[in-house]
């Protein structure tokens, strides 16, 4: 049986491609599948051979993601945070606003929501669908002895550390009372039952986290509908999107070292972090690439001499890399560690943190704070990297997890088989 699935995720490229992937995978396999996001969201998906159905217009004209990005790239911790409290409490009031008609106007049957989005499932019950959750970024499942998502925190056994993750849980309960707040009392102005949990928001069907069960901390209460299935990826190892936006110059490497350096598509606003890592690499004998994150992006004069370039292909600069320098970003985290590739991580903002201490936990990376950041440390970090195996060992353990994870299509498997 064939359905037409609605793919409803908040309008980041790193948000974007895992739902892009998931949904190519979907239409090849004969369903109908549209893409509904606003303006920005649109312009990035124009070359996908998906249906786009653009919603928002007037509370998200063209550019006011891009500008609202711009301005979270310079913000990091609880500042960053806030900010992006702000910004899906916006994205929620325009999802429970126009997201009815257009899923009626399409013909929607069934719905692919991200977790950050639990406006878009409140949508699907109004309207008698069913929905899906898919954790496109890291899973945000609250248990006693998991750290919050946006923390830096470790997991352990000892009673404090329990009462530590509380507290953190409730100081996000605080930060988000008005988005959960509002969300309710328009369930009761819809005729549904409000959540009682934060955990209740999420579908009750089926739930799938994109990153290998051995990447996450051990959980002991997730539901029996969720999935943890890797890495959502096209199974060619294209990119979906920008992938044609700027030639990238392949005949500038020099067979030495690679190194890799993005700070994702958010914190390109940063430019003190490129230096740093530019003047940390320098004289090592290595090669440095760094991608500035963006097509429209403005040449920076970094120390040494590294490669600039304002986009680049990551799935394959970092399958050609030995060290991959990241903001922890979970769909750069999760693409160099599917290549084998081990990662220095610099988390700055939102659920970065969290990503990268389940790295330094899994022996496949390092971590260092963006409040830490030097030259020196950085070149420490990097030498260190370069010279010890273990870091591509457990790099490439967590490769052969996620490969068995089934990745896109073990996800798009699960979908069918809830979908009936």
């Amino acid at each position: 049986m064939t359905h037409r699935y609605g793919l409803v995720s908040p309008p980041a490229i790193g948000h974007f491609n895992p739902m892009v992937a998931l949904g190519m995978e979907l239409q090849r396999r004969g369903h109908d599948v549209v893409v509904f996001t606003v303006a920005d969201g649109a312009r990035q998906l124009a070359d996908i051979p998906l249906e786009v159905m653009t919603i928002g217009s007037t509370p998200f004209p063209p550019g006011a993601v891009e500008k609202a990005f711009a301005t979270l790239g310079k913000l990091n911790g609880l500042e960053g945070l806030n900010f992006s409290v702000d910004f899906f409490g916006r994205e929620q009031v325009m999802l429970l606003n126009e997201l009815p008609q257009a899923l009626t106007t399409a013909g929607i049957d069934l719905l692919l929501v991200d977790q950050l989005s639990p406006a878009a499932g409140t949508v699907a019950e109004m309207l008698g669908l069913r929905f899906f959750t898919i954790c496109n970024a890291l899973p945000v499942n609250r248990e006693a002895a998991v750290p919050p998502y946006f923390t830096d925190w470790r997991p352990s056994r000892r009673p404090w550390a329990r009462w530590r993750n509380q507290l953190g849980n409730a100081l996000l309960d605080r930060l988000t009372e008005p988005l959960w707040r509002d969300l309710q009392e328009q369930r009761k102005a819809l005729g549904l039952v409000p959540h009682r949990r934060r955990e209740e928001a999420a579908s009750p069907l089926l739930q799938l986290a994109q990153l290998p069960q051995a990447f996450d901390f051990p959980r002991e209460k997730l539901a029996p509908h969720f999935h943890y299935v890797g890495r959502l990826a096209d199974p060619s190892g294209r990119e979906p999107l920008l992938r044609d936006a700027v030639p990238f110059p392949w005949e500038r490497l020099d067979g030495r070292s690679l190194i890799y350096a993005s700070l994702g598509t958010l914190q390109n606003g940063l430019p003190e972090i490129f230096a740093q890592i530019a003047a940390a690499c320098a004289p090592l004998e290595a090669q440095l690439v760094i991608s500035l994150g963006n097509p429209r992006s403005q040449p920076l004069q970094l120390p040494g001499n590294p490669l600039v370039v304002a986009y680049a292909p990551h799935q394959r600069l970092i399958e050609r890399a030995n060290l991959v320098i990241t903001h922890a970003g979970l769909n750069t985290t999760l693409t160099a560690l599917g290549s084998g590739v081990p990662v220095l991580a610099i988390p700055i903002t939102n659920e970065q943190p969290g990503i990268a201490a389940r790295l330094a936990a899994s022996g496949a990376g390092q971590v260092l704070p963006v409040q830490k950041l030097g030259v020196e440390a950085l070149r420490a970090k990097v030498a260190e990297m370069l010279g010890n195996p273990s870091y591509r060992e457990q790099a490439r353990r967590l490769q052969a997890e996620n490969q068995a994870a089934g990745g896109v299509v073990a996800a798009a498997d699960l979908v069918e088989a809830a979908s009936g």
